[in-house]
């Protein structure tokens, strides 16, 4: 065979091939727009130069200390500039970011730390009481910091040896620091609960941050400079990896503390916010917020949305105030937010309850997605394009994580024929979008958060009255979907519904827990098997 004469004498050299990371997205807006805003919190206002500044310090210090490639660094932190900057600070040095989910209890917390061999943890004082009992349990021994946040209005005391702020004034602001020699080095590292009670650690890469962070940009049409208000936990799968995204772009990130109605009003008013995310909940506060406030949004603010599905009400009541949302769908194996509802401005002429409808579809792929279908997971071939036809959506490309840390096999299931299998049941309409009908996996999802229904039921299971026990999702207006909890008792016990809750509050971070408990028999299978679609049922008609 004749060689192929594109391929002689044409190498990959420094010159013409290097390795994707969304550092240089950083870089890039440091030195084009040095004297941009960069970030907003509080009082606290910094250029793209200052930010970049601040993120060699945070590098040049963690190296210092010894942190280098393959290196975990956890954050518990609310979204504050600290957790920005580690998104990138944290990679210049070669390590691996962990945003702990602020969320979790101690227990959950302390696994994660040892899974994960945290070398360093940087905490915010609102969260240090959990964050000291984690390592109380923990069997990693982490350099400490704390975040001092000068918004943070509690008490809870310091718990590292330094805080954030003095330890990185020790850093270089012009730290050298140099990107992946391969792009599929590991950039982040993010826990999701799977359908067991211990996480599963998702590895993300430098390419694939990179790509979908691009992709965000151009499947919302986020054009240069926006203003991004940060609705969405950046723990949360790297904040859909906006943090890279909008730096990207050449935006402000405005950071927020707590997410309420109110504080995202006001800081729409204030700085003229024009983008932001959000799980269908925290559309909901907005659309159940104070009406004086909701007189100061600007026609066409654009809002995405993912989580559990978004019901069209909450779209429609979105859309009436003004908002433009665009629903997203993704998973944590995928760096969130994958697929999109692109809109066809044919559809701008239907009443708003249809525009709604369609829009509440997760959609098609991104635009760096290489593939998305619904397969029967069986026979891996493709269910027919009826919206009929229930199968599992699978996607394949750069923007799927490179495995779970540590779980050779559940690495090789989820990738398993060279799809990741994303354990949710849809259907594939006519035009090519897809439609979530269900979920293979009990995963419930509420405000944004996976719940994980095994681990609900091994506490239940603690309680002394408990004879048999499971939970399923029942639909919520404010939370998309909350556990519900079907009890049966053992006999001659007595509980109420109140202490069942108060009981898992107990052992459990709260939103966890199940928010309704019902008494009765577990209808089973002749083997035994509790009937998990009866009781689900059951729930949507409480």
């Amino acid at each position: 065979m004749a060689a192929n004469p594109f391929e002689t004498d044409l190498d990959r050299t420094q010159a013409n091939f290097h390795p994707l990371s969304p550092l240089s997205f950083l870089e890039r807006a440091a030195y084009v727009h040095p004297k941009r805003l960069a970030v907003v919190h509080g009082a606290l206002r910094l250029s793209y130069a200052e930010l970049y500044a601040r993120c060699r310090r945070l590098a040049s210090a963690l190296a210092a200390r010894g942190i280098g490639t393959g290196d975990t660094v956890a954050v518990m932190a609310p979204n504050v500039p600290a957790l920005l900057e580690a998104h990138f600070g944290v990679a210049m040095t070669g390590g691996v970011l962990n945003a702990l989910n602020i969320r979790l209890d101690a227990a959950a917390i302390a696994f994660i730390l040892d899974h994960g061999e945290a070398k360093v943890l940087i905490t915010d004082r609102e969260f240090n009481a959990v964050s000291r009992a984690a390592l109380a349990q923990a069997k990693t021994r982490p350099i400490v910091i704390d975040i001092d946040d000068p918004l943070y209005d509690g008490d809870n005391p310091c718990i590292g040896e330094t805080d954030y702020e003095s330890f990185i004034a020790g850093g270089d602001p012009a730290f050298a620091w140099r990107g992946p020699d391969d792009e599929w080095r590991a950039i982040a590292l993010n826990y999701t609960s799977g359908t067991t009670g211990n996480p599963k650690g998702v590895v993300y890469h430098h390419r694939g941050a990179y790509l979908n962070a691009l992709g965000n940009a151009l499947d919302w049409g986020m054009g240069q400079h926006p203003v991004y208000l940060w609705t969405l936990p950046m723990f949360h799968c790297n904040g859909w990896c906006f943090p890279w995204t909008v730096t990207a772009m050449a935006g402000t990130h405005v950071c927020l503390r707590r997410v309420e109605a109110s504080a995202i009003y006001r800081a729409i008013a204030e700085h003229g916010v024009t983008h932001f995310n959000g799980a269908p909940i925290v559309l909901n506060f907005l659309i159940n917020g104070p009406e004086e406030l909701k007189k100061n949004v600007r026609p066409g603010i654009k809002v995405g949305t993912a989580g559990a599905a978004p019901p069209a009400a909450i779209i429609a009541g979105m859309e009436s105030l003004g908002f433009h949302v665009t629903h997203l769908y993704g998973l944590t194996e995928t760096y969130g937010p994958a697929v999109v509802c692109a809109w066809d401005e044919a559809w701008d002429a239907l009443p708003l309850p249809e525009r709604a409808r369609l829009k509440a579809r997760q959609g098609v792929r991104y635009q760096v997605l290489e593939a998305l279908t619904v397969m029967n997971p069986e026979t891996m071939e493709p269910v027919p394009a009826d919206g009929r036809t229930m199968g599992e959506v699978m996607f394949r490309g750069n923007n799927v994580m490179k495995g779970y840390l540590k779980n050779r096999k559940a690495t090789e299931e989820a990738l398993k024929g060279g799809w990741f299998h994303s354990g949710d049941l849809a259907v594939l309409h006519p035009d090519g979008y897809i439609e979530l009908k269900d979920r293979s996996k009990d995963i419930i999802i509420s405000g944004g958060e996976n719940i994980s229904t095994i681990e609900v039921e091994g506490v239940l299971y603690q309680h002394p009255s408990v004879l048999e026990a499971a939970v399923v999702a029942r639909p919520d207006e404010k939370w998309g979907e909350t556990p519900c909890a079907f009890v049966t008792l053992k006999p001659g016990q007595k509980a109420t519904a109140e202490e069942i809750i108060a009981f898992c509050r107990a052992n459990l971070a709260h939103f966890k827990c199940p928010k309704t408990v019902v008494f009765r028999e577990l209808p089973k299978t002749s083997t035994g098997k509790i009937q998990k679609f009866v009781l689900r049922e059951a729930a949507k008609a409480l």
